[in-house]
């Protein structure tokens, strides 16, 4: 499997073929690691520029220790760290690191952006999280489930929540991509976009998947392998629409009721933060707001046997050196 120079934009641009060689890759990397095989010589010499106009735990760490086990060296770019789209043009930018580094990975909010920086930066780009996808993610969440079921095609895999951005778009098509069973069970508002999951029904066509949209909870849990949620209200939306979420999605929440329609070795996943207990800022605030002292998910089944979350948050690692491995060509 050849994908050097290739970007890494949207689950959309790679083959089934191309996904579950970077997940089998992740799985090497993270066996070699636990193994404790040297990985220094792997990406040796090479320079990794990361541009974060949304700041992130996960995303910046999974980078920077993976690019420094692989023996690379790495740039961290803050929200004020760079002139992008500012005083600098993005293609102004890209062609400027592109003469400095082997690769560059971006976290920020409208897809044309990172798309513009790989038209012209001249070596690969990865996405690290836009408006309207997350592919390292994606990564991440496939490898998990294959650790936990040791397979993918055919898992049933439902989502809970706001189905309409980076998450719900990036889970549907890469479940498409690889033959399992993708329900979002959400209030219809928050379905994701006709045009997409049209889209998504035609790969399903080739790989045996199956796309459902529903509002019944039963339904839509019902011998579920894999359930997953998300914030309700993602950075850098306005403060002001949480009364509107919370009154649409609580009926959503992943709780106990939402499990007992699941199978009984179904996991609960979640790409963190999570809003589960009282031990945020925001958390308090929407406590004494609106009196809820959970949101998305429960923290009986948070903190549950069920969860493989931070499964999952640890192989975003992984999986980010698969995808940097592969593209610049060294795998």
């Amino acid at each position: 499997m050849d994908l050097k120079g290739k970007n890494f934009l949207k689950m959309l641009d790679f083959s089934t073929e191309e996904i579950n060689y970077l997940i089998d890759l992740s799985l090497r990397l993270k066996d070699e690691k636990k193994k404790g095989v040297s990985q220094t010589s792997y990406m040796t010499g090479k320079n990794i520029a990361l541009i974060f106009e949304k700041t992130s735990t996960r995303t910046r760490c999974s980078f920077e220790v993976a690019a420094h086990d692989m023996g690379a060296h790495v740039t961290y770019l803050d929200p004020s760290g760079s002139q992008i789209g500012k005083k600098e043009s993005i293609a102004d930018t890209a062609r400027v690191l592109g003469r400095m580094y082997d690769g560059i990975e971006y976290r920020g909010f409208e897809q044309e952006k990172v798309e513009a920086l790989a038209k012209y930066a001249g070596v690969p780009v990865w996405n690290g999280l836009t408006n309207e996808s997350h592919p390292t993610q994606m990564i991440a969440d496939m490898m998990s489930i294959k650790e936990k079921f040791g397979k993918l095609k055919g898992i049933k895999f439902v989502y809970m929540g706001d189905a309409r951005y980076n998450m719900g778009n990036s889970l549907m098509v890469t479940c498409a991509k690889l033959g399992m069973d993708f329900v979002a069970c959400t209030n219809k508002k928050y379905f994701p976009e006709e045009a997409l999951v049209a889209k998504c029904q035609e790969i399903a066509k080739e790989t045996g998947a199956t796309i459902t949209l529903t509002e019944d909870v039963a339904a839509g849990c019902k011998d579920a392998d894999v359930i997953y949620t998300d914030v309700w209200v993602s950075m850098g939306e306005p403060a002001d629409v949480w009364a509107e979420r919370i009154k649409d999605l609580s009926p959503y929440q992943v709780n106990a009721e939402a499990f007992s329609y699941a199978k009984s070795t179904a996991v609960f996943m979640h790409c963190l933060p999570a809003f589960h207990d009282l031990n945020t800022t925001i958390g308090k605030e929407i406590y004494e707001q609106f009196g809820i002292d959970c949101m998305e998910v429960t923290d009986e089944i948070f903190e549950s046997e069920r969860s493989i979350v931070f499964d999952e948050a640890e192989n975003r690692m992984h999986s980010i050196k698969a995808v940097m491995y592969a593209t610049l060509g060294n795998a």
